[in-house]
Protein backbone atom coordinates (compact mmCIF):
# COMPACT_ATOMS: atom_id res chain seq x y z
CA UNK A 1 0.00 0.00 0.00
CA UNK A 2 1.35 3.37 -1.01
CA UNK A 3 1.71 5.98 1.76
CA UNK A 4 -0.70 8.31 -0.06
CA UNK A 5 -3.30 5.55 -0.33
CA UNK A 6 -3.05 4.76 3.36
CA UNK A 7 -3.40 8.45 4.20
CA UNK A 8 -6.54 8.74 2.07
CA UNK A 9 -8.03 5.61 3.63
CA UNK A 10 -7.31 6.91 7.15
CA UNK A 11 -8.76 10.31 6.26
CA UNK A 12 -11.98 8.75 5.00
CA UNK A 13 -12.33 6.48 8.03
CA UNK A 14 -11.62 9.23 10.56
CA UNK A 15 -14.41 11.37 9.13
CA UNK A 16 -16.91 8.54 8.52
CA UNK A 17 -16.51 6.85 11.92
CA UNK A 18 -17.77 9.73 14.10
CA UNK A 19 -20.61 10.44 11.66
CA UNK A 20 -21.62 6.77 11.79
CA UNK A 21 -21.49 6.72 15.57
CA UNK A 22 -23.62 9.87 15.89
CA UNK A 23 -26.13 8.53 13.34
CA UNK A 24 -26.29 5.21 15.21
CA UNK A 25 -26.90 6.95 18.53
CA UNK A 26 -29.66 9.05 16.96
CA UNK A 27 -31.12 5.88 15.41
CA UNK A 28 -31.05 4.15 18.80
CA UNK A 29 -32.80 7.08 20.46
CA UNK A 30 -35.43 7.33 17.71
CA UNK A 31 -36.12 3.64 17.09
CA UNK A 32 -34.81 1.80 20.15
CA UNK A 33 -32.90 -1.45 19.95
CA UNK A 34 -33.80 -2.12 16.33
CA UNK A 35 -32.56 1.37 15.44
CA UNK A 36 -29.27 0.63 17.16
CA UNK A 37 -28.96 -2.64 15.27
CA UNK A 38 -29.79 -0.89 11.98
CA UNK A 39 -27.16 1.76 12.62
CA UNK A 40 -24.50 -0.80 13.49
CA UNK A 41 -25.31 -2.86 10.38
CA UNK A 42 -25.10 0.30 8.27
CA UNK A 43 -21.68 1.18 9.69
CA UNK A 44 -20.49 -2.36 8.99
CA UNK A 45 -21.81 -2.23 5.40
CA UNK A 46 -20.12 1.10 4.70
CA UNK A 47 -16.84 0.00 6.28
CA UNK A 48 -16.89 -3.30 4.39
CA UNK A 49 -17.94 -2.07 0.95
CA UNK A 50 -16.01 1.20 0.92
CA UNK A 51 -12.95 -0.30 2.62
CA UNK A 52 -12.82 -3.18 0.14
CA UNK A 53 -13.45 -0.75 -2.71
CA UNK A 54 -10.53 1.42 -1.64
CA UNK A 55 -8.32 -1.65 -1.28
CA UNK A 56 -9.34 -2.87 -4.76
CA UNK A 57 -8.64 0.54 -6.26
CA UNK A 58 -5.20 0.62 -4.65
CA UNK A 59 -4.40 -2.84 -6.02
CA UNK A 60 -5.63 -1.98 -9.52
CA UNK A 61 -3.70 1.28 -9.76
CA UNK A 62 -0.55 0.05 -8.04
CA UNK A 63 1.11 -1.00 -11.30
CA UNK A 64 -1.06 0.96 -13.73
CA UNK A 65 -1.64 4.51 -12.48
CA UNK A 66 -2.93 5.57 -15.90
CA UNK A 67 -6.21 3.66 -15.29
CA UNK A 68 -6.93 5.37 -11.96
CA UNK A 69 -9.95 7.39 -13.13
CA UNK A 70 -11.58 4.51 -14.98
CA UNK A 71 -10.91 2.09 -12.14
CA UNK A 72 -12.17 4.60 -9.58
CA UNK A 73 -15.45 5.06 -11.42
CA UNK A 74 -15.86 1.31 -11.87
CA UNK A 75 -15.18 0.60 -8.19
CA UNK A 76 -17.61 3.34 -7.13
CA UNK A 77 -20.39 2.01 -9.38
CA UNK A 78 -19.85 -1.54 -8.09
CA UNK A 79 -19.97 -0.26 -4.49
CA UNK A 80 -23.27 1.53 -5.05
CA UNK A 81 -24.74 -1.49 -6.86
CA UNK A 82 -23.70 -3.85 -4.05
CA UNK A 83 -25.19 -1.54 -1.44
CA UNK A 84 -28.39 -1.43 -3.51
CA UNK A 85 -28.47 -5.24 -3.65
CA UNK A 86 -27.95 -5.37 0.12
CA UNK A 87 -30.81 -2.90 0.69
CA UNK A 88 -33.17 -4.85 -1.58
CA UNK A 89 -32.20 -8.18 0.00
CA UNK A 90 -32.94 -6.89 3.51
CA UNK A 91 -35.88 -4.60 2.67
CA UNK A 92 -38.45 -6.76 4.46
CA UNK A 93 -36.34 -7.76 7.44
CA UNK A 94 -37.44 -7.45 11.02
CA UNK A 95 -33.89 -7.73 12.35
CA UNK A 96 -33.39 -3.97 12.34
CA UNK A 97 -35.19 -0.72 11.62
CA UNK A 98 -34.99 -0.01 7.89
CA UNK A 99 -35.15 3.77 8.19
CA UNK A 100 -32.45 3.87 10.83
CA UNK A 101 -30.32 1.64 8.63
CA UNK A 102 -30.94 3.77 5.55
CA UNK A 103 -30.22 7.12 7.16
CA UNK A 104 -27.11 5.85 8.93
CA UNK A 105 -25.88 4.24 5.72
CA UNK A 106 -26.49 7.42 3.73
CA UNK A 107 -24.77 9.77 6.16
CA UNK A 108 -21.84 7.44 6.81
CA UNK A 109 -21.28 6.77 3.10
CA UNK A 110 -21.41 10.49 2.28
CA UNK A 111 -18.96 11.17 5.11
CA UNK A 112 -16.63 8.45 3.76
CA UNK A 113 -16.65 9.91 0.25
CA UNK A 114 -16.26 13.44 1.66
CA UNK A 115 -13.30 12.27 3.74
CA UNK A 116 -11.68 10.75 0.68
CA UNK A 117 -12.20 13.93 -1.29
CA UNK A 118 -10.92 16.15 1.51
CA UNK A 119 -7.85 14.01 2.11
CA UNK A 120 -7.07 13.82 -1.61
CA UNK A 121 -7.37 17.57 -2.08
CA UNK A 122 -5.28 18.47 0.97
CA UNK A 123 -2.50 15.92 0.58
CA UNK A 124 0.65 16.70 -1.28
CA UNK A 125 1.07 13.87 -3.73
CA UNK A 126 3.88 13.74 -6.23
CA UNK A 127 2.67 13.55 -9.78
CA UNK A 128 6.16 13.14 -11.18
CA UNK A 129 8.50 10.33 -10.14
CA UNK A 130 11.40 12.11 -8.40
CA UNK A 131 13.82 9.34 -9.31
CA UNK A 132 14.42 8.47 -12.93
CA UNK A 133 12.92 5.18 -14.00
CA UNK A 134 15.95 4.46 -16.20
CA UNK A 135 19.34 4.59 -14.46
CA UNK A 136 21.85 6.94 -16.09
CA UNK A 137 24.29 5.23 -18.42
CA UNK A 138 27.89 5.23 -17.38
CA UNK A 139 30.37 6.90 -19.64
CA UNK A 140 31.81 4.41 -22.05
CA UNK A 141 35.56 4.01 -22.25
CA UNK A 142 36.94 5.34 -25.51
CA UNK A 143 37.48 2.69 -28.11
CA UNK A 144 40.78 2.86 -29.91
CA UNK A 145 40.48 2.65 -33.60
CA UNK A 146 43.19 1.89 -35.96
CA UNK A 147 45.24 -1.04 -37.14
CA UNK A 148 46.50 -3.73 -34.78
CA UNK A 149 50.14 -2.81 -35.46
CA UNK A 150 49.54 0.68 -34.00
CA UNK A 151 49.79 2.61 -37.26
Amino acid sequence: MQPNDARILRGAATIAAPVGVVATVISAIAAGGKGLTGGLVAIAVVALFFGLGSWALMRITQDKPQVAMTAGMLVYVVQILLIGVFIVAFSGTTLFNGRAFGFTLLFTALAWVGGQIRQTLTSRMLYVDPEPSVPPQEEATPVKTGSPDGV
